[in-house]
């Protein structure tokens, strides 16, 4: 089985944000799977069960905020008896330009406060994730620009972004993580 865990916040405000990277890939997901979204029993994380290329796949939204999505990550992990090599984090990445897709194997947390709750909840480094790339606005810091909604020019180009993050998902579990990085990360 495998985990693919979308990082970021679960209010409505957050929706369009840039921080909410992840939880637009997961939700395209879920829409070209047919899954459907439900609450876990202690309302933690949202859930959605699917199936690629006959595997089963555990869509997952942690809904304890960005800096907290570990805990959940990790009571996935271990009610499913999910090995971390099983687990995909999609995340938005301040350090790659607007749009840009990246794949690692495995790494630090880069200065991302989800994946190091990630990284902490879990004991390990050894997860794959999948990086969205939202740019960064020198003039502003950092804990406000992930937080605001994209720009009007940038709305078409993160669409395209979370449309090619769903398939390298994808791509990820049918062929395998290193097919994936020599097909995305050359984009």
């Amino acid at each position: 089985m495998w985990a693919v865990a979308g990082l970021g916040n679960p209010e409505r405000r957050h929706l369009k944000t840039r921080h909410n990277a992840g939880f637009m890939v997961v939700d395209e997901l879920a829409e070209r799977l047919g899954a459907g979204w439900r609450l876990s029993s202690g309302k933690e994380l949202a859930e959605a069960q699917a199936r690629i290329d006959g595997q089963d796949v555990l869509l997952v939204k942690p809904l304890t905020y960005m800096n907290l999505s570990g805990a959940a990550v990790r009571r996935v992990l271990r009610e499913k008896n999910i090995a971390p090599r099983n687990l995909i984090v999609v995340h938005d990445d301040l350090d790659l330009e607007t749009a840009r897709i990246r794949i690692r194997k495995s790494g630090s947390a880069g200065g991302h406060k989800g994946v190091d709750s990630v990284i902490r909840q879990t004991g390990t480094r050894d997860f794959i994730r999948v990086k969205i790339g939202i740019g960064r606005e020198p003039s502003k810091p950092a804990e406000v620009y992930v937080l605001e909604k994209f720009s009007k020019d940038e709305v078409p180009l993160i669409a395209e972004a979370v449309s090619t993050a769903a398939q390298a998902v994808v791509d990820i579990i049918t062929e395998g993580v290193e097919a994936a990085m020599n097909r995305f990360n050359k984009r």
